[in-house]
């Protein structure tokens, strides 16, 4: 199946048959407290004790919560504010190694996953620390609890990686596609499905080849190739390009029956379960134009940007911008000491003759961003409704269906910062919702 809209834009898969690096050792590590949607962890560590690989540094707080852990054994030099991804300083726990880099004691397998209740898998998952790898960063253990009057009867493992640069998910399917296959498995039996797909874009045909030979006989698992184009690994169009399924509206993939769970997600369940590993490290795509040697690595969480790029041979002179993701949706680092998080799935570095610097025009009301909008929605009119201030009509417009793919803003002849447009329109629009629930009352 196709769906309406998207773009297709030079995929600059510069490492997609490059094999994964380790990095070694750093000097120091900075694990940010806050890595995933919901709820930051308690800090339960304190100034100048000693942790080992795998050790909680954080406890849940919440059902929407997981802990974060030390990505290598050492002591914790200081708990503070630290430059974050996201842009602004947020707690996070520094560690100076000492060297050894030895696991923490209680780090030790679980058995074989075919013998474990699926509610004792959810729980290893959610002790793990882990997240969806992808991106967007949601509690692995909550996505895999639906409620009981939304019945799943499908899994689907997100192998597209649409974004232009990025080769991680590539990477991790034609290594470890054994390890990937028995994650899937996990994953079924916890959500209690036979069957699940996993979707792969057609420019990574040697994915599928590896996982095909590698799926066990025992799992109902299709590996399907879809459609090269962006945004092909935005979960709504995945269920549809897999199995012709629509979300509603202000829906979510359980609404249609579905799971959707990213391939790396799925390595880093199974080694979770299998031997006791906390989410620690995770491949990250460093790459770009502005990278002296692009190239795929293995990285700790908690690693500052400026070593991996160190890594990787260094910045080039005329560096224009270094982003965290893909250049579509990616984030804008303006401190290098930034830490790589656990959804960390690229580095990309571009030149300065690649960045265009530019204020936005008025819309000609050409069309090219309702074509091009993968979500059915007008973005010439949203993006004029909030430059005018009228957040309260965003409504009428499902301003919250927008999956901020920056389509639109690709295609858009008067260059408009569309995707910035509804970032904020978004935050209003709820504002405006606040207000009117206040005023009821």
């Amino acid at each position: 199946m196709k769906f309406k809209g998207g773009i297709h834009p030079q995929y600059n898969k510069l490492t997609a048959q490059m094999v994964t690096k380790k990095m070694p050792l750093m000097k120091r590590y900075i694990v940010p407290v806050s890595q995933h949607i919901g709820a930051p962890g308690e800090v339960i560590v304190e100034r100048g004790q000693e942790v080992k690989r795998g050790q909680p540094l954080t406890r849940p707080n919440g059902f929407v919560s997981v802990p974060v852990h030390a990505p290598t054994s050492g002591k914790v030099k200081k708990i503070a504010d630290f430059p974050h991804p996201m842009g602004k300083p947020l707690a996070g726990i520094e560690i100076t190694p000492d060297g050894e880099d030895a696991w923490y004691e209680e780090v030790s397998g679980h058995g074989p996953w075919r013998e474990i209740s699926p509610a004792d898998l959810k729980d290893f998952i959610r002790d793990a620390g882990l997240v969806g790898l992808g991106g967007a960063s949601f509690p692995t253990h909550v996505k895999l609890s639906p409620p009981k009057e939304k019945p799943i009867d499908l899994l689907i493992l997100n192998g597209a990686e649409c974004e232009p640069y990025l080769t991680a998910d590539h990477r991790v399917m034609v290594e470890n596609p054994t390890e990937v296959m028995e994650g899937i498995g996990l994953l079924m039996r916890v959500l209690g499905v036979d069957q699940a797909i996993v979707g792969i874009e057609s420019n990574k045909a040697d994915a599928k080849t590896a996982l095909d030979a590698a799926c066990p006989g025992d799992l109902d698992i299709k590996v399907q190739l879809v459609e090269t184009k962006y945004p092909q690994g935005s979960e709504k169009h995945l269920i549809y390009a897999l199995t012709g399924r629509q979300v509603p509206a202000g829906g979510l993939p359980m609404d249609s029956g579905v799971v959707v769970q990213n391939v790396g997600t799925a390595l880093s369940c199974f080694e979770a379960v299998e031997f006791g590993r906390p989410l620690t490290e995770r491949v990250v795509t460093v790459t770009g134009s502005a990278i002296e040697k692009p190239a795929n690595v293995m990285v700790r969480v908690g690693t500052p940007v400026a070593d991996v790029v160190e890594f990787c041979g260094g910045l080039k002179d005329d560096v224009g911008k270094v982003i965290f993701g893909g250049p579509m949706m990616g984030i804008v680092q303006f401190n290098l000491e930034a830490p790589v998080l656990k959804g960390t799935s690229g580095i990309l570095g571009l030149v300065e003759d690649e960045i265009s610097q530019f204020e936005g025009n008025p819309c000609i009301r050409c069309g090219n961003c309702v074509d091009a909008c993968p979500m059915f929605l007008v973005p010439s009119a949203m993006g004029l409704l909030v430059e005018r201030n009228r957040f309260e009509d965003l409504g009428d417009y499902n301003i919250t269906d927008c999956i901020e793919c920056g389509s639109c803003s690709y295609v858009c002849i008067s260059h408009r910062p569309l995707v910035q447009f509804f970032k904020r329109g978004k935050l209003e629009w709820r504002e405006h919702l606040k207000s009117l629930e206040a005023n009821s009352q």
